[in-house]
């Protein structure tokens, strides 16, 4: 009897260790990182020649959570891509209160399904690229192979992955390299999120050219169980594109568009702020602040008249309008699945 329940015991023991050792996110509860990576280029932007100019950002953007052994336990991935037109006379064409869709959210209203060899649609060649990612460390991110023809030129990856991995496998090791402990744990549900607006584009005039600029938001969260905020990251992104009466791109398109938080004091908010803190620093501070809360608290925080904090310890760390926080968390947290 005895030997016969020692022999239990000690299969028990044996399969819980294998089923332990499997798990790539480590033990339920274990402290993990959470990261958020943006690339942004303008270089697809366009002069007027037979049809309108085209001023295009093109915002590719990660969320991970990473382990302590530093492998990619989630991954998500998303793109903004955000196109102004302007006319032969400089005047903008494009409806600047138009609602802006990410690929995600565009899923099969993107159109790439047709022209694709596998007849998959981008966003779920981008899901793919994520999934395959998971397990990964950054060093193997960044060493996933690229055809020359700039595909993915792992036959597996390629069967389900036919369009251009550049960018995939730049802003998930940006978002590897960004990952910190912010309060995640293993089990937690990982979200992304993306907000675009347009609406500060202006004309060009004789004298003084026009802009097309794409102001975007980008979160990653992630939420435990009890729908909580267990850890948030907070970016945004601007980019202008000049062009003049005549329909021309004034502005160098080829140059790096940084995100706020790689600008930091660059951004040149501090002067400004009647407290001292850079735009990033705010952004943080409002990341932590959000984090224990759940989603219906995020969108109650109180705000005065002119769209600022009116708690008054938030208003201590953040000086800034926080509906554009508020509203990309909604967001990340709604697709945190």
């Amino acid at each position: 009897m005895k030997k016969g329940l020692a022999l239990v015991l000690s299969l028990i023991l044996v399969f819980t260790t294998f089923t332990a050792c499997g798990k790539s996110g480590g033990s339920k509860g274990e402290a993990i990182k959470t990261g958020l990576g943006v690339v942004t280029s303008a270089a697809s932007s366009k002069n007027v020649a037979d049809a309108d100019g085209v001023a295009e950002t093109d915002s590719y953007v990660a969320a991970v959570t990473v382990g302590s052994d530093g492998k990619i336990i989630d991954c998500k991935l998303d793109a903004a891509q955000t196109q102004i037109n302007f006319s032969k006379e400089g005047k903008l064409t494009t409806d600047l209160t138009a609602a802006l869709q990410t690929k995600q959210e565009r899923g099969a209203n993107y159109g790439m399904k047709d022209q694709s060899g596998i007849k998959k649609e981008w966003n779920e060649q981008a899901d793919a690229f994520a999934k395959y990612c998971i397990g990964k460390t950054l060093d193997q991110v960044k060493g996933i192979a690229v055809s020359k023809e700039g595909t993915a030129g792992d036959a597996d990856l390629a069967s389900s992955v036919t369009i251009h991995i550049g960018d995939f496998i730049s802003v998930v090791s940006k978002a590897v390299e960004n990952a910190q402990d912010l309060g995640a744990k293993s089990g937690d549900k990982l979200g992304l999120g993306i907000n675009t607006t347009i609406d500060k584009s202006t004309d060009a005039a004789a004298d003084t050219d026009g802009l097309a600029e794409a102001y975007s938001y980008y979160t990653a969260v992630t939420v435990d169980s009890s729908k909580k905020i267990t850890s948030c990251a907070i970016d945004a992104s601007i980019s202008d594109i000049k062009f003049n009466a005549q329909g021309t791109i004034t502005t160098d398109i080829t140059a790096p568009v940084q995100s706020k938080q790689e600008l930091k004091d660059a951004y040149g908010m501090k002067t400004k702020s009647n407290i001292g803190k850079e735009w990033y620093e705010e952004a943080n501070s409002f990341a932590k602040y959000v984090t224990g809360k759940t989603l219906d608290q995020v969108k109650g925080i109180a705000v005065n008249d002119q769209g600022t904090p009116s708690d008054s310890d938030l208003a201590s760390s953040v000086t800034i309008h926080i509906a554009p926080f508020t509203g990309v968390i909604d967001k990340a947290v709604t697709n945190a699945k």
